[in-house]
């Protein structure tokens, strides 16, 4: 008889895990708490306008095509992709902005128009970024699921271990000097949910995923990937339950036997938690905890985020697909959400504008907008507040594009971090999981598997590899094959 798994929740990582779990031959039963599937990866309707709620950058397309690989399908099986060009544009202090093209040769045409000689540094810079993306991307984090310190040390990252001891922004200074550039290239770490100035230059191969393989768009949306797992996993026989709350993880005598949902119990040989992982050792009874509330307290979050999702009826001028609003100091706003937790003052804040791309994103002749301001977890939350940033952001938006748009604006919707505790149980309201700094790297991450209940296990962002929407592909990989290999009889 095949052994029964629940996953909990249904985010990336869960319906990754679904998807191998189902392959290696168990019986898979995901139980979402929500209406969607998706987790944080949701979407938002209204008057014609869509909206992805959760991720929109579209990255490491490798990734992807390698995870549909592995069940012999393509991307293009259940989604369409079109790169952007420009992929993004960088908008600064003096009101001009940068568009980052879809070719490096573009990207390098555009750093020597900003300093002569740069084109000839950034080809260096990219050409070590991509050495580190083949060993993080294409040997390392598949081969690391954080058990033993060992899975880091190969004889690729040995000759790199530099790069362990520097940071981003150490590196990228030594070798650029003009700010705007420096910035840009500093950009992609804030993906790894921490500073530069504390996240490892290896990580640089976040540039090599930027520049050298491009940013793409989804036809009708992220949730369109969203909905081409879930139809995956439907085909290999996963059942899918949603508005299904588990309430309790049940175990007896340190093993699994279940879990309750809705006031319902449901017997399970295995089980896999998806959910925020703190909130996850929340539904367990104390002794079978492994991390305590200290524990979280000390660690470094990437940044959660205040969102707007607004219809515009008009088309915006002078921004593109993605466009990313650096006309503040950078700096300080970092160390509003990493050293003195508060909102920041002058807030950086990134735009999204799909509907520029994809016209089924909004009706004919509008736009639809969506706006993130990166903040600190736990800060006060209201009304009141949420209402001050837009005001600044779309005054600020309004006066480097030139154009006036309040009076266009049909709606606005917000979510924070009172909305990503109600909806997704994350701690402090968390958006996007553990920062990938130095000391909470591969196996200084939380554990895939329990230390203390036979057959539960664990993924997503705030475990191995990290946060980012590839990154939860593979941990579910990861957990699926821990899973089986605990599980050989199946």
């Amino acid at each position: 008889m095949k052994k029964k798994v629940v996953i909990i929740g249904s985010g990336f990582s869960s319906l990754s895990a679904s998807c191998y779990l189902a392959k290696y031959g168990f019986e898979v039963t995901v139980f979402e708490k929500n209406e969607t599937f998706g987790g944080r990866a949701s979407q938002y309707k209204k008057d014609g306008f869509t909206f992805d709620i959760g991720p929109s950058w579209y990255w490491m397309p490798d990734v992807f095509e390698k995870f549909f690989n592995d069940f012999n399908k393509v991307v293009s099986d259940y989604y369409f992709l079109k790169k952007l060009d420009p992929a993004y544009e960088v908008y600064f202090s003096d009101g001009k902005s940068i568009k980052i093209g879809d070719t490096l040769e573009k990207i390098y045409s555009a750093f020597e128009k900003e300093e002569k000689g740069s084109s000839t540094k950034l080809k260096r810079f990219i050409k070590n970024a991509e050495e580190n993306y083949n060993i993080a991307v294409k040997d390392l984090v598949y081969n690391m699921p954080g058990i033993s310190p060992l899975e880091l040390v190969t004889l690729d990252t040995i000759k790199k271990i530099g790069y362990f001891l520097s940071t981003i922004k150490k590196e990228v200074n030594r070798e650029f000097n003009n700010p705007k550039l420096s910035q840009i290239l500093q950009f992609p770490v804030l993906f790894l949910g921490a500073k530069p100035g504390a996240t490892p230059a290896f990580y640089n191969f976040m540039n090599f995923a930027d520049f050298g393989l491009g940013t793409w768009h989804p036809n009708k949306g992220m949730y369109s990937v969203v909905k081409g797992i879930v139809d995956l996993a439907i085909e290999l026989g996963v059942k899918f339950h949603n508005n299904k709350n588990v309430e309790k993880i049940i175990v007896e005598n340190s093993k699994i036997k279940g879990v309750k949902a809705n006031g319902k119990i449901y017997n399970f040989d295995i089980v896999l938690s998806g959910a925020d992982y703190n909130h996850s050792e929340k539904l367990l009874d104390k002794k079978y905890r492994v991390y305590s509330e200290k524990f979280w307290s000390k660690k470094v979050f990437a940044p959660s985020s205040l969102l707007f999702f607004v219809g515009i009826n008009k088309k915006v001028k002078n921004v593109s697909h993605h466009t990313l609003f650096f006309d503040v100091n950078f700096d300080k706003h970092a160390n509003s959400i990493y050293d003195t937790p508060e909102w920041p003052k002058e807030p950086l804040f990134y735009g999204n504008f799909p509907s520029i791309t994809d016209k089924t994103m909004a009706p004919k002749g509008k736009e639809s907008c969506f706006f993130l301001i990166p903040i600190a977890s736990g800060i006060e939350d209201n009304k009141e507040i949420r209402e001050k940033y837009f005001k600044i952001i779309i005054e600020r938006l309004e006066k480097l594009t030139g154009q006036s748009l309040k009076n266009d604006i049909l709606f606005n919707k917000s979510y924070c971090l009172n909305d990503f505790v109600k909806d997704y149980n994350s701690y402090k309201g968390n958006a996007y999981g553990l920062a990938n700094t130095l000391m909470q790297t591969a196996f200084l991450r939380p554990k895939l598997i329990s230390k203390k209940v036979k057959n539960l296990f664990f993924s997503g962002q705030l475990t191995v590899p990290g946060p980012g929407v590839p990154p939860a592909l593979i941990s579910g990989k990861l957990v699926s094959e821990i899973i089986k290999n605990h599980n050989p009889e199946v």
